[in-house]
């Protein structure tokens, strides 16, 4: 293939103007203005997860159509093919993934125009002047007009106007730098006509004017400029601006192109204030060259402020303070530190003006030189710096109010944050860039063990520290203080939850830079009242993941103000955001949160949360069942759980999501409950959730909860809940095709229906039965019993139960070679599925003519509904009942004689059974096997 063939096999995404698809540089058509968003939003965040929902409310906002969901997955389609006919069907080029909950487009950024321009933009920081401008010149280029053109309205990128903004400016400011005054009067002019209001492109006016030989212009904007900002917005101009000024009236402004000297040293000592590193210093090198960034970036006439935020004990300090001191060389004008205390559990956080005395004494400022306000000595600490370059290090820093006043202001410093708060507020007001410290990796922890304690086999040790520097660093002390001490010792006094915490701590130390458990005090003790309460409740929740709507349930508040309660520990670094409004602890924590939990609740608050805890999921599980199955059982628990307290579901697909996302917390609190000795609350929970199974299902998974449930249901001694897990225990033998079919299970449930006198829940066991002897091979039993069945449903108009029937009666006749009884049986229990909407039920009985034709000799109508079960089981994500219907579509293509076809589907349907735990059965091992010969 030629370079030029090449090329034209490539997608290029165009979002900096009219949204297009281009094959090299030919357009390609997409479609309307929906699949053009659709597109634009995966380009946006390329190589991301975009949820569905994110989708859907970007396309149509707060009013999407009831078909939104399939016109997202038709749009997904569609754009795979136009992808697939530029790019063909290789692996390489850009693709659209399913990913749950959403959508991924994975392509390489450099083939996204505005990934390009900010790689232009990135790049060109660290170029010269002349090699600069010309790259910016190139990213401003890719601008082809309004950037989301031909997409809905409701699609915004706000932040593709302030990347412009960025690579206009920084175009200018090399231009200015180049000399290139007169050339910028005309464009800037326009620019600050058009935003009176833009501070930057002001100044840069300014500074072309002046060096122009135009210095009363200059002015002249400035004036213009002010009354602007002050008759608009009521406040004078920024301080930078206002000291533009003030140099262009004491004619003091350099011209960068003529003068390439340093700016004069005005700080008169060169400070050192860095306490000593740890002597050896092990992993973190993605961290550090992170911060080797903000250097680069600071020697290209920036100011740069970094945050290093985490959790407690994750090694913030320690990285800061190391990397510090290996690159103070780079700062000729010295090196400031202050530990600003800000959560210091034995001294209140610093206040700014007291930092800034302790730095303008290290500067060189005599006692009786520092100013008596603390406002005025922070711009005498200013002042001193406006030339300066150096490296300030704040670290434990509370809020962004307490770091700012403290910044340095001089182009080529750098100011490095620490704290366990996420400081939002210094990316907002001064850019700051954002690095959270995560663990270490498996091997970068052992590394650091090693660095404490010697050589020695620590993997083990490592996991069950959790790859957090602090406690790897407590159990490398405590080895080596201690040499009778074997890592199998503490690897075994580790292992045990109930101790972990107190193993991690060293004796005689600074407890809070040697204890875990004092690290996590130090951080809980300082959150808000209302925030450290629902942290402390969430100890005794034994789940892995925590959502706003189980927060709120367990808190007693509403979501929105739950959802405020997570983020904010997820900001102190508490909880960790691993999915959209899905909280997790790391193992430390949820330990602490643990041992929290037993010391500061009550028996009765412990209690407590268990109870709202069973009683949410219970009635969420039970509405989200509704959207999935028809529901035959009498349990309803959705009127216990107000609408707006439950998540939103408004179909099939959420209600899967969800259960997918919830499961195992719904498997824990299942078992938390039966160990309480809730046992209603147990089976009632374990029947509701047994739906999400039967649907999507999972032999081992499914078999543990109904066994539970089952277990609950004997110990209430309640006829009706033992009657309901044994008909779950029921279907799991008929799905997985256990041998007998859960006969002797379905047989006690009706003698249970009998003793209890439910008509309806007769039937059901009825039903069960009946399937039950079909699978043991007891054709003739089975029919006639569930012909009665049928009968029975029929005379009382109960659809669900109904289908049921038709449908188990039609397997059985299937079996038993009866085509003609079984076709007409089906076709009635596949219109009931379609009345009620149950997809489900729906792919069952499309399977099952599938396999009725097949027997019939009619392959047409066979494989027609085969594809269509098909097309069902892999949209809903039906793994097991995918892996039957491609085994039905195997053995129809092996009877139209197409053996190679027939031998891919029927390779995946083992697949998918494999996938679902499910044994593959002897005859379609057969029908394989003839398929490959």
């Amino acid at each position: 293939m030629s370079e030029g063939d090449f090329a034209s096999r490539q997608a290029w995404f165009q979002l900096l103007g009219p949204v297009q698809l281009l094959a090299g540089s030919r357009p390609v058509p997409v479609g309307g203005p929906g699949v053009r968003g659709l597109l634009a939003l995966l380009a946006l965040r390329a190589n991301k997860v975009v949820p569905l929902d994110d989708i859907i409310d970007a396309l149509w906002g707060h009013d999407p159509p009831a078909t939104a969901r399939t016109i997202v997955h038709g749009n997904v389609s569609h754009l795979r093919r136009v992808l697939r006919s530029i790019q063909g069907d290789g692996g390489d080029g850009a693709r659209i993934h399913t990913r749950p909950p959403g959508y991924q487009l994975t392509v390489d950024p450099s083939q996204i125009d505005v990934h390009r321009a900010r790689a232009l933009l990135e790049y060109a920081t660290a170029a010269g002047a002349e090699r600069r401008a010309s790259v910016l010149a190139e990213a401003l280029a890719l601008w082809k007009g309004p950037v989301l053109s031909g997409v809905p309205d409701s699609v915004h990128a706000p932040e593709l106007e302030d990347l412009r903004l960025a690579v206009h400016g920084a175009r200018v400011d090399a231009d200015l730098e180049l000399g290139r005054h007169a050339e910028l009067i005309s464009e800037l002019t326009t620019m600050v006509r058009e935003n009176p209001l833009a501070e930057r492109t002001i100044g840069q006016l300014m500074r072309a004017l002046y060096h122009a030989g135009r210095r009363a212009d200059a002015l002249a904007v400035y004036r213009r400029a002010a009354r602007h900002v002050v008759g608009t917005l009521g406040i004078d101009p920024g301080a930078e601006l206002r000291e533009l000024h003030d140099r262009i009236l004491r004619d003091d402004l350099t011209d960068p192109a003529s003068s390439k000297e340093p700016p004069p040293r005005l700080v008169r000592v060169t400070p050192a204030q860095l306490p000593a590193a740890i002597p050896r210093f092990a992993g973190r090198e993605a961290e550090l060259a992170w911060l080797d960034g903000l250097t680069e970036q600071a020697r290209h006439g920036v100011s740069v402020v970094g945050v290093v935020t985490g959790a407690p004990g994750v090694g913030k300090s320690t990285l800061a303070i190391s990397w510090a001191h290996r690159n103070a060389g780079n700062f000729p004008d010295g090196v400031l530190f202050a530990s600003l205390r800000g959560f210091d559990p034995a001294h209140p956080p610093l206040e700014p003006g007291d930092v800034s005395t302790q730095f303008l004494l290290g500067l060189g400022v005599r006692p009786a030189e520092l100013p008596e306000k603390a406002h005025e000595r922070i711009a005498l600490y200013r002042s001193l710096l406006s030339d300066a370059s150096v490296l300030v290090v704040l670290d434990d820093a509370r809020s962004a109010e307490q770091v700012r006043p403290l910044l340095p202001p001089a182009a080529g410093s750098v100011a490095v944050v620490t704290s366990r708060a996420r400081l939002d507020g210094l990316v907002v007001a001064n850019a700051a860039r954002i690095r959270a410290l995560e663990t270490m990796p498996p091997a970068d922890a052992v590394r650091l063990i090693e660095e404490v304690a010697g050589p020695g086999d620590y993997d083990k040790l490592a996991e069950l520290c959790g790859y957090l520097p602090l406690a790897l660093r407590v159990a490398g002390a405590r080895l080596a203080a201690s040499p009778q001490w074997t890592v199998e010792d503490l690897v075994a006094e580790l292992a045990d939850e109930r101790t972990r915490l107190t193993a991690l701590d060293v004796a005689g130390a600074d407890v809070a830079q040697a204890s875990v458990r004092a690290a996590l005090d130090v951080s809980h003790r300082g959150l808000p009242e209302a925030v450290g309460a629902l942290f402390r409740l969430l100890g005794a929740f034994t789940g892995v993941t925590i959502g706003p709507h189980l927060a709120a349930a367990i808190g007693g508040t509403a979501a929105p103000e739950a959802r405020r309660r997570l983020r904010t520990l997820a900001a102190y670094h508490l909880l960790t955001e691993v999915g959209r409004d899905v909280f997790a602890p790391h193992d430390l924590i949820r330990l602490y949160l643990r041992d929290l939990a037993e010391s500061e609740l009550a028996a009765t608050e412990r209690e407590a949360v268990l109870r709202r805890s069973v009683r949410y999921y219970r009635a969420a599980a039970d509405r989200a069942r509704r959207r999935l199955l028809r529901i035959v059982d009498p349990l309803d628990f959705t009127s216990s759980l107000p609408e707006e307290a439950s998540p939103a579901l408004s179909g099939f697909d959420d209600a899967l999501d969800w259960f997918a996302l919830e499961w195992p917390n719904l498997l824990e609190t299942c078992e938390a409950a039966y160990r309480a000795g809730r046992f209603e609350d147990a089976w009632q929970l374990a029947r509701v959730v047994h739906t999400y199974r039967v649907v999507r299902p999972l032999r081992d998974e499914w078999t543990g909860l109904v066994e539970l449930g089952l277990a609950a249901a004997k110990a209430s001694g309640n006829p009706l809940a033992h009657c309901w897990m044994l008909i779950s225990r029921c279907a799991i033998a008929l799905t997985f095709g256990v041998d007998g079919g859960g006969l002797a299970d379905a047989e006690h449930a009706l003698e249970l229906a009998v003793e209890v006198g439910d008509k309806r829940l007769l039937v059901s066991a009825n039903i069960h039965v009946g399937a039950a002897l079909s699978s043991s091979q007891r054709y003739d039993e089975a029919i006639e019993r569930l012909r009665q069945a049928i009968d029975e449903t029929e005379r009382t108009g109960d659809l669900a139960l109904r289908g049921q029937a038709l449908n188990n009666c039609a397997e059985a006749e299937k079996l038993s070679g009866r085509y003609a009884e079984a076709i007409e049986h089906q076709l009635g229990s596949l219109a009931i599925d379609r009345e009620l909407g149950d997809d489900s039920y729906a792919v069952v009985s499309l399977n099952n003519l599938a396999e009725l034709y097949l027997g019939t000799g009619e392959l047409a109508e066979a494989e027609r509904c085969a594809h269509q079960a098909i097309d069902l089981t892999t949209s809903r994500g039906f793994v097991l009942q995918e892996g039957v219907s491609r085994a039905a579509l195997g053995r129809v293509l092996r009877a139209r004689g197409d053996r190679s076809q027939a031998f891919d589907q029927l390779k995946l349907a083992e697949e998918r059974f494999r996938d679902a735990g499910a044994p593959w059965p002897a005859e379609l091992r057969d029908e394989l096997a003839a398929a490959a010969e």
